[in-house]
């Protein structure tokens, strides 16, 4: 059993100092991700003497070693594995939370991205009641199947909405898309050839950078973490490619937790377009704008 981190900050120096716990963990954050000094001072445009004090300090404060270091070659500890994730989306939250572009809203978090390029993206998380009343027979059917099934993904009770999910796994450097179905709103959206073609690929693959990516990795984390559901509606600014006009997307997104047949964590993604706007500040004629293309069209 690993012996659990004791993170408080113990260490007189850092009392009364977030903006140097911030660099510190710039410091761990940019050294995990290059394993390599001279990278990262030059990433950071710091000194080599700055970043090994703030790695000492950060290891002596958390009380474990976050590197192993071998005549100069920089690999994480176990516990520098785990401590990563956590530190890059505390940066990630507040460099959005700075620029007013992440808060909470009845305590469900919202977060938003926009494109000097035109292309946007806002999602806030919804109460599970919101299944239920968002009025789509997918989504009510998709959670109650999960249910019967008690997360196993290859359960025959998760058949009658296998065409309409996109399955994750976790890799070690985020979650990779390992299935589309042929009738998914995200096929429907794309074209099946498209879509298909998106197995294989990172969560992490988004337009945004680092910050919209560790943002947009955090409902996977949570869902893999407690193995249960989550809501959250999207809004996209979006073109289908480069030169074409920009179209709006506004659909409702069920996560939930599954295991693979060799128990092994997995998410799958259960999308149907919006009936209603639950995006705070986001004007209801938007749906108005929605192509009829991204619609998804579910029987039993």
């Amino acid at each position: 059993m690993n012996k659990p981190v004791d993170i408080k900050l113990r260490d007189a120096v850092l009392r009364g100092s977030p903006a140097l716990l911030h660099e510190m963990m710039r410091s761990f954050t940019t050294l995990a991700r290059t394993l390599n000094l001279s990278q990262a001072v030059e990433q950071l445009g710091s000194t080599r003497q700055t970043v090994r004090r703030h790695i000492n300090q950060l290891e002596e404060a958390m009380q474990v070693r976050l590197f192993d270091v071998q005549q100069r070659r920089y690999t994480l500890t176990p516990e520098g594995t785990r401590a990563v994730a956590p530190a890059q989306m505390l940066l990630d939250q507040g460099e959005v939370w700075f620029r007013g572009a992440f808060d909470s809203v009845g305590g469900m978090l919202r977060f938003s991205h926009n494109d000097p390029r035109g292309w946007k993206y806002h999602q806030q998380e919804q109460p599970m009641s919101s299944v239920w009343t968002c009025r789509s027979k997918l989504l009510r059917t998709a959670l109650q199947a999960w249910s019967r099934s008690e997360g196993h993904l290859e359960s025959p009770e998760l058949a009658v909405v296998r065409p309409y999910i996109l399955a994750y796994r976790e890799i070690a450097d985020g979650w990779i898309c390992t299935e589309v179905g042929e009738a998914s709103y995200y096929s429907n959206w794309f074209g099946w050839a498209q879509a298909r073609s998106s197995v294989g690929r990172r969560l992490s693959q988004f337009q945004g950078g680092q910050e919209f990516a560790s943002l947009a990795n955090g409902p996977f984390q949570a869902i893999k973490n407690n193995h249960g559901v989550r809501m959250d509606q999207v809004f996209m600014k979006m073109q289908m490619a480069e030169g074409e006009p920009f179209h709006h997307l506004v659909f409702d997104r069920l996560l939930m937790g599954v295991r693979m047949p060799d128990e092994s964590p997995a998410i799958i993604s259960v999308v149907d377009a919006a009936c209603k706007i639950r995006i705070l500040d986001l004007d209801e004629a938007i749906l108005d704008d929605v192509p009829e293309r991204s619609r998804v069209d579910f029987t039993l």
